[in-house]
């Protein structure tokens, strides 16, 4: 009986290490954010500064990118993501979020382009 009991928890110790990351906890930048100023929330936000980020997506004015895949370390999150962007373009490029403690983004992009602070706004 003893045995038994040993044999199912190391089987179910084993199943829980072995559950994959919830997606906020490997990636808490999730949710909409304003480019460069603080989000008001009262609806009269800019919506050329909008910035919405989803685990598998980044929308911006300036266009709109699948995340092909990421890598979190510490407060910084690496992205290498393909974008579409006006004219109809397809680009491939890295970008970089570091996770600030006020709740905001510093946001670069690998040619340093388009760097921004993004503020988030209350969901």
């Amino acid at each position: 009986m003893i045995r038994t009991a040993r044999g199912a928890l190391a089987i179910v110790a084993l199943l829980l290490i072995n559950q994959p990351v919830r997606a906020e906890d490997d990636f808490p930048i999730v949710g909409t954010y304003m480019r460069d100023i603080a989000c008001k929330g009262n609806g009269s936000d800019r919506p050329d500064l909008l910035v919405t980020i989803t685990p598998k997506r980044i929308e911006s004015p300036m266009g709109s990118c699948n995340i092909l895949s990421r890598k979190r370390v510490g407060k910084a999150i690496s992205a290498h993501v393909e974008c579409k962007i006006p004219g109809d373009q397809l680009i491939l490029g890295d970008v970089t979020f570091t996770i600030r403690d006020d709740k905001t983004l510093d946001f670069e992009d690998q040619d340093h382009t388009s760097d921004a602070t993004l503020h988030r706004c209350a969901e």
